[in-house]
């Protein structure tokens, strides 16, 4: 079992309008959710993922991310692709 870092930005705004504007600019959207705390909203670069999607089970794997300059570290909760091309489109990360 190794250690993936993720490298992530804070996304201000919620939703599907949100999500796919994210999109747009080509990262993929994220929520980090558990704990007793907030959700955090955050985008990950989808070459990153779609690495660590092929080489590691990425549900068994403790994973850090650098939100900004914090760290915190998390377990993928379920990751969502897209109908046709198979690619992620969303990912949900439990504290």
């Amino acid at each position: 079992m190794t250690d993936i870092t993720f490298k992530a930005l804070k996304r201000e705004k919620a939703g599907k309008g949100a999500a796919r504007a994210c999109r747009r600019e080509g990262r993929i959207p994220a929520v980090i959710y558990g704990g007793k705390k907030d959700p955090v909203m955050i985008s990950l670069d989808p070459i990153e993922l779609t690495k660590a999607l092929e080489k590691e089970d990425l549900f068994q794997t403790q994973i850090t991310l650098d939100i900004e300059g914090k760290t915190e570290k998390v377990k993928c909760q379920d990751v969502q692709f897209h109908p046709v091309t198979d690619m992620p489109i969303h990912v949900d990360f439990l504290r």
